[in-house]
């Protein structure tokens, strides 16, 4: 089987936005796509909510983020527009701070959370792979520090295609080891240390994530009942079904209390974006 040379795969992943493919996958690296960059809105937006400095990396989140193909532009702006047009103004945010369907869209019908009362809902859609969840990274790893106790934050790898999905996997059986900790050092060896963890024939792909873990000290015996587990698998048919739920077809997507959508492009900026996120739930929080 055709493999696709490691840094030929790493320079396309960061140079192009990734699509859901289209076709069957025949090699371990996505699939590359035309990059679609987010619009980005500066005007009326608060200064930045965060601490982390605006670095090249969080310059390109802002610039773009990982899509999918399969809606056009046209059909994107239809859905929001007829989204914004059904949503009651007693819903929206106080006009001259954030302007809805520009820095934000609503969803109608809202859709359901899984929080305790009295907790609003945050989701990131993700992705391990995306060099633009890996520039958002220091900003949620700052926010979630400072975040209001309210706030419940939940992340959902997307699962549009094999190496998705796979990464997806990882993330739920660092779920499974509680060891969500290590997040940020799965970002650091896809895009610093260029080890994707992820092949396409899986007991290699087992492998290259087992050696991972063994050096960030999980055992093989742990990770091989984590691999297998009821978690990991009920996990990821979960994230399957939120993916498809809100038609996920860019990431880093932003989901507030089942009711907004948001992004890095529309908040006009990462730190502006944690912002907007704080705004919308204390928004849902008053409700």
């Amino acid at each position: 089987m055709f493999r696709l040379p490691l840094a030929i795969a790493l320079s396309l992943i960061s140079i192009t936005a990734c699509g859901r493919e289209t076709a069957a996958p025949k090699a371990p690296a996505p699939a590359p796509a035309t990059q679609a960059a987010a619009p980005s809105q500066q005007s009326a937006t608060p200064a930045a909510a965060t601490d982390v400095p605006q670095t090249a990396e969080s310059a390109q989140a802002t610039a773009s983020q990982e899509s999918s193909e399969e809606t056009t532009a046209e059909d994107k702006a239809d859905v929001a527009l007829e989204r914004l047009a059904a949503m009651p103004a007693d819903q929206q945010l106080p006009g001259g701070k954030w302007k809805a369907g520009t820095n934000y869209t609503p969803l109608v019908p809202a859709q359901p959370t899984n929080v305790a009362p009295g907790k609003v809902e945050v989701v990131e859609v993700f992705w391990y792979g995306c060099p633009h969840c890996n520039a958002l990274e220091p900003f949620i790893q700052s926010w979630m520090k400072n975040k209001p106790e309210y706030i419940e934050f939940v992340r959902v790898p997307v699962m549009w295609g094999p190496v998705h999905r796979a990464h997806a996997k990882l993330f739920y059986l660092l779920r499974a080891l509680n060891r969500a900790d290590l997040d940020t050092k799965v970002f650091d060896a896809i895009h610093k240390d260029q080890n994707m963890l992820v092949s396409n024939d899986e007991q290699v792909t087992r492998k290259m994530q087992l050696d991972f873990l063994k050096a960030q000290g999980v055992s093989a015996d742990d990770f091989n009942k984590a691999w297998d587990s009821f978690t990991v698998s009920s996990g990821l048919q979960r994230a399957d079904q939120l993916t498809q739920r809100y038609k996920v077809n860019g990431v880093p997507l932003i989901l507030v209390n089942g009711k907004y959508t948001t992004d890095v492009g529309q908040a006009g900026g990462p730190g502006q974006l944690l912002q907007l996120i704080n705004d919308l739930a204390a928004s849902e929080k008053k409700r």
